[in-house]
């Protein structure tokens, strides 16, 4: 069988093969496409492009945007969540973070473990002419940041040997104090840090959990101490909260959800 007609049915190999083209051609793509733009450039009936379009989307392996376009799926998402913790993780968080941004103006953080280190992967900027400056690409003590204390906590990170740097006479040095205060992280759900990276900076983070219930990532929120220390728990259940919206996304045969 050759060709396409309307009110033809696809079906076996004929169908797999329609629906792998509309797949790499999504996928493939350097922006999500349109349902126009597939039905001319494959040649296909528009009945059978929406038919295939479905399937796909009902499998997970593609995803409509608001405007109606397409684009991979979340389990391009998941597979990435897996062997690639970067890029398609950033993705698939960016709308978590913008969600947490909206609420708090602050500036909003996803980070993963990387080498021993705090590896700043996404950030949405706040909206406050005073705020926290762009991390990425910045280098800073874990055991100072809510971030960092975040993979602390889940054993995603350890600590350095030897004596803990001391950027400000707030930081906590002390390897038993610290402890403690990965306790509280563990007990609570979230992290926060008052003036021990800088004076006047910070932060407030949450756990990001990925398919195997391990600790893949922490989101949070840094800004001045004025006006993140009165609004620390505040912040905190906000981020885990969203946090496990973005967790849920990681799991296996969770569909697509919003950001709130």
């Amino acid at each position: 069988m050759t060709g396409d007609r309307s009110g033809e049915s696809t079906s076996g190999t004929q169908a797999v093969d329609r629906a792998a083209a509309l797949l790499t051609r999504i996928v493939e793509a350097d922006r999500p496409v349109t349902f126009a733009e597939l039905t001319e450039e494959l040649g296909l009936a528009r009945s059978t492009t929406s038919r295939l379009l479905n399937a796909l989307e009902r499998g997970r392996l593609l995803e409509r945007t608001a405007p109606g376009e397409y684009r991979g799926g979340p389990l391009f998402v998941l597979y990435a969540a897996r062997h690639d913790r970067t890029q398609q993780l950033a993705r698939l968080a960016t709308p978590i973070l913008e969600a947490v941004g909206e609420v708090t103006r602050e500036t909003v953080h996803l980070a993963v473990a990387n080498g021993g280190w705090v590896e700043h992967v996404a950030q949405v900027d706040g909206t406050y002419l005073l705020g926290a400056s762009d991390w990425n690409d910045v280098e800073v003590p874990v055991h100072c940041s809510a971030l960092g204390k975040v993979l602390l906590a889940w054993k995603r990170l350890e600590l350095p040997d030897g004596r803990l740097a001391a950027p400000t006479d707030q930081t906590i040095t002390l390897r038993t104090d610290l402890e403690e205060d990965l306790e509280w992280v563990r007990e609570h759900g979230y992290a926060v840090t008052h003036d021990e990276l800088e004076i006047g900076l910070s932060g407030v983070a949450a756990p990001v959990f990925g398919p195997d219930d391990d600790v893949v990532a922490a989101v949070g929120v840094s800004g001045p101490t004025a006006r993140l220390e009165q609004r620390a728990e505040e912040i905190g259940q906000l981020l885990v909260h969203h946090a496990r919206t973005l967790s849920r996304r990681l799991q296996p045969g969770t569909p697509t959800e919003g950001a709130t």
